[in-house]
């Protein structure tokens, strides 16, 4: 378990050095790649208790959001 969370901090930090570079200067393939490592990312983080966590906090808000579309 700890090798997958340093994985996953290492993953963060390229992520939030990536996506500072500005959006017209990256290719396509570069942006395939950004979504790859975010993808990954995310099953790192899923298991975790802070994946959980962001899980709870993301179906909360998405249904207080078709909570408040219905009629």
């Amino acid at each position: 378990m700890e090798l997958t969370i340093d994985v996953a901090v290492l993953l963060a930090v390229i992520i939030v050095l990536r996506l500072r570079r500005r959006t017209h200067a990256r290719s396509r393939n570069d942006e395939k790649l950004t979504v790859l490592i975010v993808l990954v990312f995310g099953i790192l983080i899923a298991p975790t208790a802070f994946g959980h966590s962001v899980a709870d906090v993301v179906g909360q808000l998405a249904q207080g959001v078709t909570q408040a579309d219905g009629p």
